[in-house]
């Protein structure tokens, strides 16, 4: 479930509050409530719904649901709602200048508040818990839908015919010039192949492989264009216990390929920064255009992609003379 709160959030609980109050007042009115009632009591009490509402979405649940210490959890709950209940029921009792000696004490006190606590943010918290349910399946299901197309069409373009054909004839032409320099093209691109069909169905992959491969892939791509393109990898922390989506970096470095034709003996360097909790790959812009053939389907499927793994997006920044693209690292082990 999505915690953030919404526009249309606060339009239902809105709306549940002016119903409420609606009724309350016709309550107050039988009863000659006094002026101060209608004044104190209605801020106060959407003060206190409110707040316990936050408290349980955005603290309690997430820090004590999540370790599974139900104990603290059920602990801290009761005591939010007799603490927050009683400050309204007590601010309550007073506007509306009841006789202070009919006011519960003790244990009685804290089981009444209980009671109002429940009855009070029950259904407002219903209303909003069952909205977020149903929007974030909602969202969960288109996705997830979105997820198997981006993994299809990652598929095919890692095992894309034109991919090999091109391979095959950059490989033709080292035979004849650089025996050596052509066994090792076959071994790295093999490399690659091998990586690819292991690989094909893993949402994630480990850092410190997916830099192997990009480093394969680099290999390949130098060869193919001799000093038209120059990569560099800046690695300044362990990759170890972090991932990034399958493929990701293949994306980013083919990007830099389609999108930037080298002109007048000009090299596109390409710079892949590794930091703590960011990638950040940046390269010179050609002057050469877009490539038709790719109209940024590779990079929107890989922001998809994120949008089902973790909270943070892929950041763009795209000037006249530089692109760059930073995207998350995935920590499975948090830190402490």
């Amino acid at each position: 479930m999505n915690s953030k709160l919404n526009k249309s959030d606060f339009i239902i609980l809105g709306i549940y509050f002016a119903v409420s109050f609606i009724i309350q007042g016709l309550s107050y009115h039988d009863r000659d409530a006094l002026l101060r009632e209608y004044i104190i009591d209605f801020p106060l009490e959407i003060i206190t719904t409110c707040t316990i509402i936050y408290l349980f979405v955005f603290w309690l649940t997430p820090k004590f649901v999540t370790e599974k210490k139900y104990f603290l959890y059920i602990g801290f709950g009761i005591f939010i709602l007799i603490f927050f209940t009683g400050v309204d029921y007590t601010v309550g009792f007073w506007s509306g200048a009841n006789d202070w000696n009919k006011f519960p004490k003790g244990f009685n006190f804290m089981i009444n508040m209980i009671n109002r606590g429940v009855q009070q943010i029950s259904f407002p918290f219903a209303l909003l818990l069952a909205k977020k349910f149903y929007e974030g399946q909602t969202q969960y299901l288109k996705i997830e839908k979105q997820q198997k197309e981006n993994e299809l069409k990652l598929l095919r373009s890692q095992l894309d015919p034109h991919f090999l054909f091109n391979n095959l004839n950059a490989l033709d032409a080292l035979i004849d010039s650089d025996t050596i320099k052509a066994k090792e093209y076959i071994n790295r691109l093999s490399l690659i192949y091998r990586y690819l069909i292991r690989t094909k169905d893993a949402e994630v992959m480990e850092l410190s492989k997916e830099v192997d491969f990009a480093e394969n892939y680099m290999f390949l791509i130098k060869t193919r264009f001799t000093n038209d393109y120059d990569f560099n990898i800046i690695n300044n922390n362990s990759v170890s216990d972090k991932f990034i989506p399958t493929g990701a970096l293949q994306t980013l470095l083919e990007n830099v390929v389609k999108h930037n034709k080298v002109l007048d003996n000009s090299i596109i360097k390409t710079t892949v920064l590794i930091e703590d909790d960011w990638i950040t790959v940046t390269n010179n812009k050609s002057n050469s255009g877009i490539n038709s053939e790719s109209l940024g389907t590779g990079l929107n499927n890989l922001k998809a992609r994120y949008e089902l793994l973790i909270d943070k997006k892929v950041q763009v920044i795209d000037t006249n003379t530089e692109y760059r693209i930073s995207i998350p690292i995935i920590k499975l082990i948090e830190e402490n």
